[in-house]
Order: structure tokens, then sequence, then C-alpha cells
């Protein structure tokens, strides 16, 4: 067996009696020592409670590892080692690695953070949102107000309507060139002109399983929020509702906002929906929850059946990340897909096709069906 091979399986088996009882040196035993602390924590003691200890080892961990599995390993010593404790300390904030499953973990955390680390809890919040924002905002707006463009466009516009781009070349074939003008023979525009074309509530279950998708939920809530075409609604419910949409205009707040964990009323929640939808048949309802119901489960599923009457676009999410489904209430999905309401995981990626296709009234099953969204029975 080569040194390298060996090397490897050393550092996987470790230095123990069922390991290779090879000798490391240098850099070696810092990622040995590293893995131990985490993977052998039962036998060698763990990481201790101290901040020093942590930083050193997040700070290994960073120089000897690769973004992906720093990350894995952040959140395998959360769970292993119960070390949410490490991020009360602004030290080791500053230090570790920010992504998705680290935001769920500080709005899980956001009534104990100390005062003297919530400054420095925001602005790790603020750089995982402003990343994910520099991601997803341009095709968002672009997906969405592509699809309102053509679902509102009409040929008999009044004149501050005539989108004169499209009118232009529709009428090339009408130039004359003793007047080097064109005779706008058919105008186009994009109808009529009011506040919003059309409403999106996102319904987001904030129990503790739903934690990365209530962050890009509340991504996706801020960007469609910008959008002038669109009136968008973010509420969020446990056993109580809360309507966060006045705080879209700062995703950082909003999800300072919600208070991960706790009960889920999906019935109270579809009943403060149902109070706030004045257009159903310019609404997309698009309710994110693994449907494990602790309220009413007969009035929650009347609820529903009343919604899906009304004439909007409904649609549930099982999760909205990369993990796809958790585990979910097969009964209520069955119940829900019965309705003709689609039920499917979606991933971030596809989300700006999603709503795109759901604010140009096209078939969601189909539409998922062709993604291979499609929640298997």
């Amino acid at each position: 067996m080569n040194d390298a091979l060996t090397r490897k399986w050393r550092l996987i088996l470790g230095g123990q009696a069922e390991g290779t009882g090879v000798a490391l040196e240098g850099n070696d035993l810092r990622i040995d020592a590293a893995l131990e602390a985490l993977y052998d924590s039962e036998r060698k003691g763990n990481l201790g409670p101290s901040s020093p200890n942590v930083n050193r080892w997040l700070g290994d961990i960073r120089t000897f590892f690769p973004s992906s599995v720093v990350q894995v390993m952040q959140q395998d010593a959360l769970q292993r080692l119960n070390l949410t404790q490490m991020l009360f300390e602004k030290e080791t904030l500053e230090t570790v690695e920010a992504d998705v499953e680290l935001v769920a973990t500080l709005m899980t955390l956001s009534r104990v953070i100390p005062d003297k680390t919530k400054d420095t809890a925001r602005q790790v919040v603020r750089k995982v949102v402003e990343e994910l924002m520099l991601k997803l905002a341009s095709r968002t707006q672009q997906a969405i107000t592509g699809s309102l463009n053509k679902s509102i466009r009409n040929r008999r516009p009044r004149h501050q309507e005539i989108n004169w781009h499209a009118t232009i070349l529709k009428n090339l074939k009408h130039y004359q060139p003793d007047y080097q003008t064109i005779i706008p023979e058919t105008r186009i525009g994009y109808g009529r002109k009011r506040s919003s074309l059309k409403d999106v509530v996102l319904c987001i279950d904030q129990s503790g399983s739903m934690g990365t998708s209530v962050v890009y939920s509340g991504i996706f809530g801020a960007v469609m929020a910008s959008i002038p075409a669109i009136k968008t609604r973010m509420i969020v419910f446990d056993t109580a509702v809360a309507d966060l949409t006045e705080e879209l205009s700062d995703p950082v707040e909003l999800l300072f906002g919600v208070q991960l964990g706790g009960g889920t009323d999906i019935h109270a929640a579809l009943r403060y929906c149902a109070q706030i939808i004045t257009r159903p048949l310019d609404t997309v309802l698009v309710l994110i929850t693994d449907l494990y119901e602790g309220g009413n489960l007969q009035e929650m599923r009347r609820k529903a059946t009343e919604l899906v009457a009304a004439g909007m676009q409904f649609i549930v999410l099982l999760a909205l990340n990369d993990q796809g489904a958790p585990s979910y209430d097969h009964s209520n999905a069955q119940f829900f897909s019965n309705l003709g309401v689609p039920v499917f995981a979606c991933t971030p990626d596809k989300f700006p096709d999603l709503m795109a296709a759901a604010l140009s009234k096209q078939d969601i099953g189909l539409w998922a069906a062709k993604e291979e969204l499609v929640l298997k029975k």
C-alpha cells in the first residue's frame, strides 16, 4: 500500500486499535485532531466548553477542508455535540462558515442570543442573504416579469399603455420612406396600469423542521415584493399567525422576526389567508409546510376546500430547499392532491419558474411533472 493511500485510511479510521496504527506528523496531526474532536467525541472528550478551543477548531477545519465540507462539519458539531452555545460568542460567529443552515440555526436561537452577539449574528445573516439575493433576484424578476408581460399583452392599448418597442417591431413592414416613419397599424400594449396585476401569498410553516424553507421563502418574498406588478404578502405560522409583509423590504429583519419551533396550526393560517385575499382569481397562494396539522384537522380541510373553490391558484410545497421533501403527513398530502392542489417539494433554482408558471395560470401539476418534482406516492 502506497504512502498516500495509507495516510488516507489512517485519517479515515483514526489512530485507535481499530485504526491503521500509522503515525502522523505536521498538518496531518491537526487534521486528525479536528476530525477526532468531532467524530470521536464520545471517547476523547470533544471540543470542550471554552471559546478558544471552539475557535481554534473552526479555524482548523476552514484551513484544511473545502467550504462544502466545512459546512457539513459545522452542522455535525451542532447536532452531535450540542454546540449551539458556541454561537453565543462573538468570536465564534466571526469565524464560522455562513450558510443557509447556519441562518436557520440563528433564527431558532434568535430569542436567546445575548445582546453582545446579536449585531454579529445579524451580520452573518445579512452576508448569506445578500449572497442569495445576488444569486436568485435577477432570475426571479426576469421569469416573473416575463410571464406577466405575456399574460397581459393586448392589441388595443391606450396611448400611455403602448409597448413602443414591440409595436415598432410589429409594424416595420408599414415603414413609409417618404415620411421616414412607421404607421402603427397594430399597436401592442401591456394592459391596464394598476398597482398590481397579480397577488401572491406565501404562507409558511415556521416549525423547526422548516428552517431552510423559511430562509428561502423570505428571500423570494423580498424579491417578489420589489416587482411592482405583484402584490406579495408573507404569512408565517406555528400555533399563532404573524403577517410579516411589512418586513419584506428588509429580509434580514424579516428572518429575525421569525421564531422557528413550536406547534403547527395550518387551519388558523388558512383562515387568515382567506381574510386577506380579495382577488382570488388573480391570486397565487403558496402554502409551505410538512402538513402535520396540530390544530383542527377537519376545519383545516374545510377551509382548504373553500379556498380552492374560490378559484385561486393553490400550491402546497412540502419544502423549499436543496434537501428535498422531509417527513410529511401523507394523509393530508393525499387530501390536497384530491382537491386538485399540486403537492411537491421544490428546490430554490426551480422556484422562479414555478411562480412564473403559476402567475400565467399554467397547470402546475403538469409543470411539476415535467420538472420531475411531482410527489412520489
